[in-house]
């Protein structure tokens, strides 16, 4: 059997880390099966669907480094949709209905009211002719449903185990609105099936919708229906629903904040699984780690610590070829690189040394006076990580400032600024000439 996945997004929004991972898990589910990944845009939604929209998943999957297989448009299979509607027409397996929205809203609450599931009790079946041409003549637009089986829907879900709807708890669901346009659940099972989607991963609160769609499979294809798993969707550290003030933020968003496309996998791989979560510079190593079993249905929780933890760890260990092709920086070598990653938690921020050390700096000297006896102080011969240390002290011992009163001056007089990188590291990489020139005012 071919193996074949497909992340399925609609393009009415940016891409977020929810939908990156369920992206991520397809992908890698694939690759590990020897088998195909599948990009469906599901842009029947006209109105809410934007070009730009869709470029914006494009860009973040493939700055993921998730690269598919085959791309396909629901947009592009409205033909197919209607002949397959047209046929179920035909067999009795759709009927109209003319309820409005505020009539079935009642009905819903009329049965609660007295205890029972919310099920439409499909009355439109009733209509004579005559009953559907007055309400027509109201100006009454049909909605379409998809008749159910009797029987009870079951499947062996990858991630869940047994599942199991009743028939008797389950609405007719509707597959087209009085606008002519189709919801999600009858395209989705149409293209799963022509384009030969043998395994189906997506978010927990899709459960429902697979066993409509497992009904609809059988009617289609013979009785034959993909394999289904369904994840739990992610929380946020408190168990809260993911929200951007609590950090869901888009991937283009996080990209352009100089997070590692990386350190964003190495979390949703095994965000939720039984495995260590543990920074990984390929996705050739996720790849080989993925287990779709180790998989569990308790909610992943995501941290954005833990993303920063990391991301921080794949700068610590990045080499200076892989730095240096993402950066602009004059002047600077494999030396400045390897001293300075220790303190990075984003690539971008080496721009921020490598303006210390290579450009010129205006020193600030609020007492003149000081920085002369600071730069009498200097420690002779060459310097090394543990000169900062060594200079401080004395200058602290010959002039009694400590605190603030010692390291603002300093750091002020060698970087011009009130804050930045740790002076520790950034003293060898100026070098006597600098600093003297620094401490005497010089702008160098």
């Amino acid at each position: 059997m071919t193996f074949k996945v497909r992340f399925a997004p609609s393009p009415t929004g940016m891409m977020h880390i929810g939908n990156a991972r369920m992206a991520l898990v397809n992908y890698l589910y694939a690759k590990k099966e020897g088998g195909t990944f599948l990009l469906r845009v599901d842009d029947t939604d006209q109105e809410r669907s934007k070009p730009e929209y869709e470029q914006a998943i494009k860009d973040a999957m493939n700055w993921l480094g998730l690269s598919w297989d085959e791309e396909e448009h629901q947009s592009a299979r409205m033909d197919r949709y209607e002949d397959v509607f047209e046929k179920l027409k035909a067999d009795g397996l759709v009927y109209d209905c003319y309820e409005t929205p505020e009539e079935l809203e009642f009905m819903r609450k009329r049965l609660r009211s007295r205890g029972k599931a919310p099920i439409y009790d499909r009355s439109a079946l009733d209509l004579s002719d005559a009953d559907k041409e007055k309400l027509k003549a109201e100006g009454r637009q049909a909605h379409w449903r998809f008749k159910l089986p009797a029987d009870d829907i079951e499947w062996t879900d990858l991630v869940q185990g047994e599942k199991k709807f009743l028939a008797a708890n389950l609405a007719d669901p509707v597959i087209r609105r009085a606008d002519g346009t189709f919801l999600y659940m009858m395209p989705s099972a149409i293209d799963d099936i022509d384009l030969g989607v043998t395994h189906v991963l997506r978010g927990e609160d899709h459960v429902s919708n697979t066993a409509v769609q497992i009904a609809m499979f059988k009617v289609l294809n013979d009785g034959k229906f993909p394999a289904f798993a369904h994840l739990p969707l992610l929380s946020g550290t408190e168990g809260e629903k993911l929200s951007k003030r609590k950090g869901s933020m888009s991937l283009a968003e996080m990209q352009e904040d100089g997070l590692e496309a990386m350190s964003i996998n190495s979390l949703l791989a095994h965000l939720g699984t039984s495995e260590n979560i543990e920074a990984v510079k390929s996705l050739d190593e996720l790849v080989a780690s993925f287990d779709i079993a180790s998989f569990g249905r308790g909610t992943p929780k995501f941290d954005f610590k833990e993303l920063e933890r990391l991301n921080s760890k794949l700068i610590h260990e990045m080499d200076w070829a892989t730095a240096s092709a993402r950066l602009n920086l004059e002047g600077a070598d494999e030396s400045f690189w390897e001293a300075v990653r220790p303190n990075l938690s984003r690539v971008k921020d080496a721009q921020d040394w490598a303006d210390i050390v290579y450009g010129k700096v205006t020193p600030i000297i609020e007492d003149a006076d000081f920085a002369v006896q600071a730069k009498n102080l200097l420690p002779a011969g060459d310097w090394d990580e543990t000169t900062w240390q060594t200079w401080t002290t004395a200058v602290k011992e010959a002039t009694g400032r400590k605190g603030k009163q010692l390291f603002m001056p300093l750091r002020q007089a060698l970087t011009g600024m009130d804050h930045g990188p740790e002076l520790g590291v950034l003293l060898p990489l100026l070098g006597r000439e600098k600093v003297e020139a620094r401490l005497q005012g010089t702008a160098a």
